[in-house]
């Protein structure tokens, strides 16, 4: 298929309507922390991961490949909307894949002592008694492992990985690998059978070092093997161990793509002739196959291809995971300059008499799912996955899907690896829960990092949110119509100083201005010269005033600082009340201040709020919003998943609301409770609970929303979630 066909085809996949399956969506069941599994002598603090992931043959255990604890792990989902752990089985050496024969789990496990001597080998464990009974020598480092159908035959590539940061990472670099191939007798290799395929000479770029990443087999008894760092393909015989054809993945000319890494998101670049560099590889059919093209050492082409089994491209999908990712604010924009949402994984399978095409998205923590027609995919929806998904497979006699999700980012305070389930069901997709539209070139609005949040004066539904400094050279105000179902961001206005991109913004809040603009908090940090002010703009987004924070405040000055401003008020008896996040250096221990300024007069006061006490990290304020003589407070922990605490909304009356002098001695406001917003969180997505509740508003019915922020898709598993709350009870 020629390149303008390509795009053809992207388009007219982009346009198309298809109500015949509109009753059928994949949904998120249940999440399951990986560090569950650790053996209770062990830290929990202790790195774990889950990235390769297996079934057993009656679909109710999983089984995944754990690198860093050096074991495999096992997961009990008989009842899959509540997976138990199921333990790890400690191995010796480095697990890089694993796959299921019968009653057998078969791991490869890396045991090199350097990368000029590696080694490795298969171990066969019992799935009943969960223990190791037999090991195969590889005679070299292994990577992917698959098992045939039929289960008569089983594959390891071997990798020989090369050293990243010898002659920054140039190929070759020897020994060279290849591919093994073992007969199988009741799920077990026999050692003697293993064939040995030599993949040297093949490759364009170095042929005597092929690297073999991934392997797959189709019913035929084909074996299909990418060569990522060389951009080539090779198919084998599982009979023979001869090789039937090969070819170079080739290249892709891509437009409307992101390439700068610059703090804004902006799909208006190009970048020609990229190499594919493919990873994960799997049969559509026994004449066609379907890589993810992740890209290693000179590509990457965001994009995933399928190939007939003779080197014909059928199908590239060009930018169109960028663009999905990045209508569901997942594009990883500090991945611009490299391989943006890096298409890593893959999984296909036929659920009733649809084929499925599930594609992993590492950097952007979303899987991608198509379907197969034969010949161009059609997109169904995108599934919201933890941090780097890597492993996928399909239960399709369950309806279930499973992803494993590597990254653990335990000693930064963050997200645990996690497996997460999913079931094919009738309804519509519950993810998003907020998405861009597009432009009318097809380009959504590039969103993440929503921050503060304010409903429209007039109109029901209408919101207006802000992005914080992760985009630090494109500060924006997005315009959201909630009345849909996802919410929809319909505009997005670039705030502007002297008709430019307004630099040294970090935009944490947002009110209206009575004005038809709009007030805006910007949260400082000194020491990057960021400063503590309030900002006027115009409804074009273009700074009419700047007001910095008064002498006495910056006396004190700590770091996190406005996370909100509300008004209250009109014309000279406007008043601007603020939500510090964390204590300053004259606040008491749990306690902080809400701050208010009066546009008019220039005046500045303020109050003292009582915080929840933190079970574990800190409490702080994120939001502030007055509605019907009362200011709505966020309240949150600074924690993630099982650890995650205090998200809460609690209310301050208006009435006797009397901000004191900033030099005298602050009153202590009392606060109600109004709602505990961990079960919202929860039944958003049946996700775990991510840290960032950073807007709230009510609009002109009464009707409650929140959205959290993502970090920009930075160390996060990117979910943005936004939930319609309905009418807050009257009592509250």
């Amino acid at each position: 298929m020629g390149r303008q066909a390509i795009v053809l085809g992207l388009l007219a996949s982009t346009a198309a309507v298809f109500p015949a399956y509109a009753d059928m969506a994949f949904n998120r069941i249940a999440t399951f922390p990986v560090a569950e599994n650790l053996p209770a002598e062990t830290d929990v603090t202790t790195e774990t991961s889950s990235e390769i992931i297996a079934r057993s043959a009656d679909g109710k255990m999983l089984i995944y490949s754990d690198s860093p604890l050096g074991g495999v792990g096992f997961v009990d989902i008989s009842d899959a909307k509540a997976p138990k752990a199921g333990g790890v089985l400690k191995l010796e050496g480095e697990p890089t894949s694993v796959g299921v024969a019968g009653q057998k789990a078969i791991a490869a496990v890396n045991t090199s002592e350097s990368f000029t001597s590696p080694s490795g080998n298969l171990v066969v464990i019992d799935l009943t008694t969960k223990t190791a009974q037999k090991s195969c020598d590889l005679g070299g480092q292994p990577d992917s492992v698959a098992i045939s159908n039929d289960g008569r035959f089983l594959a390891v590539a071997i990798e020989n990985e090369r050293d990243e940061d010898l002659n920054d990472g140039a190929i070759p670099q020897m020994p060279a690998g290849d591919l093994k191939v073992f007969n199988l007798s009741d799920g077990t290799p026999e050692c003697g059978s293993m064939k040995s395929v030599a993949l040297t000479g093949l490759a364009e770029i170095a042929p005597q070092d092929p690297e073999p990443e991934f392997v797959d087999f189709n019913d035929a008894g084909d074996i299909v093997v990418t060569l990522q760092e060389n951009n080539h393909i090779i198919v084998v015989s599982a009979e023979s161990g001869d090789v039937t054809s090969h070819f170079s993945a080739g290249q892709i000319s891509l437009e409307n793509i992101d390439t700068l890494d610059n703090g804004s998101i902006d799909f208006n670049q190009a970048a020609e002739a990229v190499k594919r560099e493919p990873d994960a590889v799997k049969w559509l059919d026994d004449d066609r196959f379907v890589t993810a093209n992740e890209g290693d050492y000179q590509g990457g082409s965001r994009s995933f291809t399928i190939f007939s089994k003779s080197g014909e491209v059928l199908f590239d999908s060009g930018n169109d995971l960028e663009l999905r990712a990045a209508a569901v604010g997942h594009y990883p924009d500090k991945r611009s300059d490299a391989k943006g949402t890096e298409p890593e994984g893959l999984e296909v399978a036929t659920f009733g008499d649809q084929r499925y095409i599930f594609v992993a998205l590492e950097r952007a923590s979303l899987v991608a799912v198509y379907r197969d027609t034969g010949s161009e995919p059609e997109f169904v929806q995108v599934l919201p996955s933890g941090i780097g998904p890597e492993g996928l497979v399909a239960i399709p006699e369950r309806n279930l899907l499973v992803t494993a999700n590597e990254a653990d980012l335990v000693e930064d305070g963050g997200a645990r690896s996690h497996v997460m389930v999913y079931e094919l069901t009738e309804g519509k997709p519950v993810y998003p829960n907020i998405e861009s539209a597009r432009d009318d070139n097809g380009i959504p609005f590039g969103w993440g990092a929503l921050s503060g949040l304010v409903a429209d004066g007039e109109k029901p539904g209408r919101l207006y949110a802000v992005s914080d400094s992760f985009y630090s050279t494109q500060p924006a105000i997005f315009t959201i119509d909630a009345s849909e179902m996802p919410a929809r961001i319909t505009a997005k206005t670039i705030v502007t100083r002297g008709g430019m991109a307004a630099q040294k913004l970090d935009l944490e809040g947002i009110a209206n201005d009575g004005k038809g603009g709009f007030w805006l908090a910007s949260e400082g940090r000194t020491d990057r010269l960021t400063p503590h002010a309030l900002f006027r703009v115009d409804a074009a987004g273009e700074i009419q005033e700047e007001i910095a924070l008064p002498a006495e405040l910056l006396a004190v000055e700590k770091r996190f600082g406005m996370e909100g401003v509300t008004v209250v008020g009109e014309g000279d008896d406007q008043m601007l009340v603020i939500a510090m996040q964390r204590e300053w250096g004259d606040d008491p221990a749990g306690q902080v201040k809400l701050v208010s300024y009066k546009p008019a007069s220039g005046e500045w006061a303020a109050v003292r709020y009582p915080l929840d006490a933190a079970e574990k990290g800190w409490v702080g304020l994120s939001e502030i919003t007055a509605h019907d003589g009362k200011l709505y407070i966020v309240e949150r922990d600074n924690q993630i998943g099982t650890s995650a605490k205090i998200k809460k909304l609690y209310s301050v009356s208006l009435d006797g609301f009397q901000p004191a002098a900033l030099d005298g001695d602050l009153p202590l406001v009392k606060k109600t409770l109004v709602r505990d917003l961990v079960p919202d969180m929860k039944a958003a997505t049946n996700g775990y609970v991510v840290d960032k509740i950073e807007g709230f508003a009510i609009d002109v019915e009464g009707t409650a929303y929140f959205v959290t922020d993502n970090d920009g898709v930075d160390d996060s598993s990117g979910e943005t979630i936004f939930v319609n709350l309905g009418k807050l009870d009257a009592t509250n």
